[in-house]
């Protein structure tokens, strides 16, 4: 039996730099991988940790030169030149180097890069840890391999993720994605029970595995979060959980329990405050319904006017603040420091500007307050709301109004109301009977409808002032135009409603007006009659657009009205998606079959989409369908505008009010026509027509004689 030879390594040798040489025969010529300069920074602290693979250049005759060419590690030779270049380094230094003779090259080049494997992931994140245990701080890591400090803490985190999900990374049963998903929570308990529970679902998504690991956690995002404040929160004892991997909004909250009673006592310190004030009143809550004041009437406080220092001081900042700007008028960019102290500036005056409310001590003791947190996290306080019960009772004086429900000129007994025929009249002046004060007023009435139907312009002041006084003044009676907007407060059983965008503006656009208007409603009309007309057509929508009402109610449905509202929407351009209503859990998704949860997906984001997400369980599909719908604007059905009919709405024929009139001068023979009452389904009575009728025995007569004069 032949004896086996034995290999012979090739010999290493320590060859000075400046006899070393770069060969054409490397087969790595695409970059990739660290830089020069950071290899060159590591050899720097820790010198040359591999030989470099060398061949002797020969002569013609075959004999060494003394020159060595590198046909395997031209990084590691640029990395030593450079550091020669920056004289960290003598150009003669010996260079550990392994000397080939024997095959091609290209073999050592290729065979010392296709030969080489890899680092697994995993062994970085371990020896990152490894070095952590030994007391390296995570700078000091970040540093020794070039890397940001928040790749360490990454690196970290998964290693710090439970060994036996380790094992299933290493196994490839895990995609890196997935691993980094766990490091959401580093209970590692429950690390295996998510992923235990994983192999029994359809999807194992990386969105998924954060979902279920923060069951129950509270988003930093949410307003009880911010209003409590991150800090005190993790000072309180309680613990954040975050995602070193994407964007979490600063993480989720463990100890909801925790961050409950925390809210509590913090709503509770700052109602005292509120109380201290005077308020007969103060309720306290997370969140109230929207339209909870409804019904309420509100007191207005007067704003406190600037003292005289602060006044100087917002004078003196103002013009600081005018002649920075002017300094720098023609600057493409501000300068940092000149720009942080326009910001300092307008914070100031906005201090300044926002002055404290006073109210008057008899309204704190009838008046009180609501304080609860709004969206952005920060203290709400709602002041001067007077609950029905709570209002003063008057005794009224009884001025002679006739009631507000008008009476038919037949139900007035004549007898009742007049003095009999027989009986001498006094000399002195008497009171009007009744039955003549009603027939005058009639004529009255119907004479300044058709005067106001001529004026179209105080028309619409009229209705203006009607709907304020209803919207604005509570039991205000200053009005004779009925017309009554009703403000539905059907937001009480939405809730989240009053956090939305829409609810916001509309809010604050009716406290802007109430604040614009006069305290007392006998002083409305004239105060809108200085408004300008852009004013009060701003007003005049604001009160038509608080009296909208296209909820659907099962117990109340008003088919026709609906249709109407889809028609207004459809007039003014209304789109929900753009106004800012999104497919949520909360919101729709959560609350609906999985099949409609599949239409949506499948109409926003198309077939495949809808089929990806098929097979999810309710939970795991209302989350994926979450993520797929954003962006889109997609909205179920009761949320979408119809488009408006093409065909053109049909011209309005105008009737001229000369004609009119000639033709009921020719008509004004009571006998030529019926008279009817609204009981033998004739016309209702004065006050509840708009529409004067030649048939009706009052309005008629009265219409007649008008148009005639």
């Amino acid at each position: 039996m032949t004896k086996q030879q034995k290999i012979t390594l090739s010999a290493s040798r320590d060859i000075p730099f400046n006899k070393l040489m770069l060969s054409q025969s490397n087969v790595r010529h695409v970059k990739a991988g660290v830089s020069i300069e950071e290899l060159a920074e590591d050899i720097a602290r820790r010198t040359l940790l591999s030989s470099i693979t060398v061949r002797p250049v020969l002569d013609d005759s075959g004999a060494e030169t003394g020159m060595y060419t590198i046909p395997a590690g031209g990084r590691r030779f640029r990395a030593l030149e450079l550091l020669v270049k920056q004289k960290r380094m003598n150009k003669t230094a010996l260079v550990p180097c392994i000397v080939r003779t024997d095959g091609l090259a290209e073999e050592d080049s290729l065979a010392e890069n296709v030969q080489r494997a890899p680092l697994h992931p995993l062994d970085q994140f371990r020896a990152f840890q490894a070095m952590r245990e030994k007391g390296r701080t995570e700078e000091e890591i970040a540093a020794a391999f070039f890397v940001s400090a928040s790749v360490v803490k990454q690196r970290l985190k998964l290693a710090a993720v439970a060994p036996s999900l380790h094992d299933a990374y290493a196994e490839e049963e895990m995609t890196l994605d997935q691993l980094m998903a766990f490091t959401v929570n580093p209970d590692h308990a429950r690390q295996e029970q998510v992923w235990e529970a994983l192999q029994r679902h359809y999807s194992r998504q990386p969105y998924e595995i954060r979902r279920m690991l923060t069951e129950g956690a509270v988003r930093a995002s949410d307003k009880r979060a911010q209003f409590v404040g991150l800090d005190d929160y993790v000072e309180a004892g309680g613990e954040i959980l975050r995602d070193l991997f994407q964007q979490d909004d600063g993480g989720w909250l463990q100890d909801a329990a925790l961050l409950d009673v925390m809210v509590r006592e913090k709503l509770a310190e700052q109602a005292e405050v509120i109380r201290a004030e005077g308020w007969k009143w103060v309720e306290v809550d997370t969140e109230f319904p929207y339209g909870h004041t409804f019904g309420m009437r509100r007191i207005h406080g007067e704003a406190v006017p600037m003292s005289d220092e602060e006044a100087a001081s917002y004078q003196a900042l103002k013009a600081e603040y005018d002649a920075l700007e002017a300094e720098h008028v023609d600057a493409d960019e501000l300068p940092d420091d000149i720009d942080a102290r326009l910001g300092e500036i307008e914070e100031a005056m906005e201090a300044l500007e926002a002055r404290p409310i006073r109210f008057e001590a008899e309204d704190l003791a009838l008046a009180g307050a609501f304080v609860s947190i709004d969206s952005s996290g920060r203290l709400r306080v709602e002041r001067g709301y007077v609950r029905a019960e709570d209002e003063p009772v008057e005794e009224v004086e009884d001025v002679g109004e006739v009631a507000s429900d008008p009476v038919p000129v037949a139900d007035i007994d004549e007898t009742a109301t007049s003095a009999p025929d027989d009986e001498e009249e006094d000399d002195g002046l008497k009171p009007l009977s009744d039955r003549l004060v009603m027939e005058l007023t009639a004529h009255r009435t119907l004479a300044l409808r058709n005067a106001l139907a001529q004026d179209p312009q105080v028309a619409f002041l009229a209705a203006l002032h009607a709907m304020v006084l209803r919207l604005f003044y509570r039991y205000a009676v200053d009005s004779c135009v009925e017309i009554e907007p009703r403000n539905a407060a059907f937001g009480s059983q939405v809730p989240g409603l009053g956090d939305t965008a829409y609810a916001q503006a509309i809010d604050q656009r009716h406290e802007t007006w109430a604040r614009n208007l006069p305290k007392a409603p006998e002083d409305l009309w004239d105060a809108l009659t200085e408004f300008d007309s852009c004013s009060r057509e701003a007003l005049f929508a604001h009160c038509v657009a608080m009296s909208v009402n296209a909820v659907h109610d099962p117990y109340q449905r008003r088919p026709r009205a609906i249709a109407h509202a889809d028609v207004l929407a459809g007039t003014v351009g209304l789109d929900m998606a753009k106004a800012g209503w999104t497919a949520t859990g909360d919101s729709y998704l959560g609350r609906v079959t999985k099949a409609r949860i599949l239409e949506a997906v499948r109409e926003a984001k198309g077939e495949d989409a809808a089929d990806w997400i098929a097979g999810l369980k309710k939970a795991e599909m209302v989350t994926a369908a979450e993520d797929l719908l954003v962006g889109t604007g997609w909205l179920p059905d009761p949320l979408r505008t119809p488009p408006l009919p093409e065909e053109d709405a049909p011209e309005i024929e105008l009737v001229d009010h000369a004609d009119t009139a000639d033709e009921a001068s020719s008509n004004d023979d009571p006998d030529s026509g019926e008279a009817q009452s609204a009981e033998d389904g004739g016309e209702p009575a004065i006050g509840e027509s708009d529409v004067p009728r030649e048939d009706d025995p009052v309005a008629g007569d009265a219409f007649a004689r008008t148009a005639a004069e």
